[in-house]
């Protein structure tokens, strides 16, 4: 059974995209008596093609050509562009019958702070691409669309395939642990020790693949760095984990993974340092196709850290009681 494979392009430059030459896109095959197995499809622009029809199915069944894997007769779809018939793949995306639409994830993905997530926090955002102003000339003109999964895509290609994969990794953030830890109080220019405790989903290495017929995709995934902000104005990157501090290590300083402050943190909210970790994860994918590429993801969590600093104590010396500085809040 043949394939329809696509590849992402580059971001489009602006929002609206001029094409130059009227033949630009898929180029019309003249076949006035097409075999039987063929089936026409046009693009948006009108210009037609032949492919064979066993390609154009719904990816979401599995089983052998002609079934819909549970035995019962495969129902192929088509794509369609105000109810004609419309090229599934071109080098714009993939074609979506619901967005009436061809449509592109954006990676990069913006930032969370962008528009254009509209508020969210996960999903994607998807490039949705198509032709406007027949009147003025053939143009396209995209707009950006929040998706909390995967667009109505009949065609789908080795990167939507990746993407699948990560989701079934359910990747969490880092679990974070600190010497001092939760309720404790670090004393000013004594170490810190920092690391994360490693399981499956928030360090890796983890694998996980996703399929339709005729094509897999294979990710791998696991984190590359940790990220610390200490809230003080430092940074610093670990490469690894860190070591998990006890008891035996006494006071000195992480091997690989820690930090000393300069300064109490009696005068920040709650009088705690605002830390936190980001997990730098590489993932990289292969197709049964061919194709391979790599995906970069970041995972973040945080905790707060209390610094103060050694307390004098005041004794008398004619046997009276201990006076203790007055308490500054904290």
């Amino acid at each position: 059974m043949l394939r329809l494979l696509t590849r992402w392009i580059a971001p489009l430059p602006t929002l609206l995209l001029l094409i130059s030459a009227p033949n630009a896109g898929i180029d019309a095959i003249a076949s006035p008596t097409p075999a039987p197995h063929l089936q026409k499809v046009c693009d948006i622009f009108g210009r037609c093609q032949f492919i064979p029809s066993s390609s154009v199915q719904d990816p979401g069944k599995t089983g052998t050509p002609g079934d819909d894997g549970q035995g019962g007769k495969q129902v192929k779809r088509i794509c369609e562009f105000n109810g004609a018939a419309q090229a599934c793949t071109s080098k714009l995306g993939n074609w979506s019958n619901g967005q009436q639409c061809y449509m592109r994830r954006e990676e990069p993905p913006p930032p969370f702070t962008d528009a254009r997530w509209q508020g969210h926090t996960d999903g994607s955002i998807w490039a949705c691409v198509r032709q406007q102003g027949y009147a003025d000339g053939e143009h396209l003109v995209t707009k950006w669309v929040w998706l909390p999964g995967e667009p109505d895509t009949v065609v789908i290609d080795p990167v939507t395939l990746a993407y699948r994969a990560v989701a079934e990794m359910q990747l969490a953030p880092p679990i974070i642990r600190t010497a001092p830890g939760a309720g404790q109080i670090g004393l000013v220019n004594m170490p810190v020790w920092l690391w994360v405790t490693k399981t499956e989903n928030t360090w890796g290495p983890i694998e996980r693949s996703a399929s339709v017929p005729g094509l897999s995709v294979t990710a791998k995934a696991q984190v590359t760095a940790i990220d610390w902000t200490l809230g003080d104005g430092t940074m610093i990157r670990c490469e690894g984990p860190g070591t998990p501090y006890t008891n035996a290590m006494g006071v000195k300083d992480s091997p690989d993974c820690g930090h000393r402050y300069k300064m109490t943190s009696r005068q920040l909210p709650n009088c705690k340092y605002p830390v936190a970790a980001t997990a730098q994860w590489k993932i990289t994918w292969e197709s049964t196709g061919g194709d391979n590429g790599e995906i970069d993801l970041t995972q973040r969590a945080a905790t707060q850290l209390r610094i103060g600093e050694a307390v004098p104590v005041l004794v008398d010396p004619d046997g009276g009681d201990a006076v203790a500085p007055t308490k500054d809040g904290c």
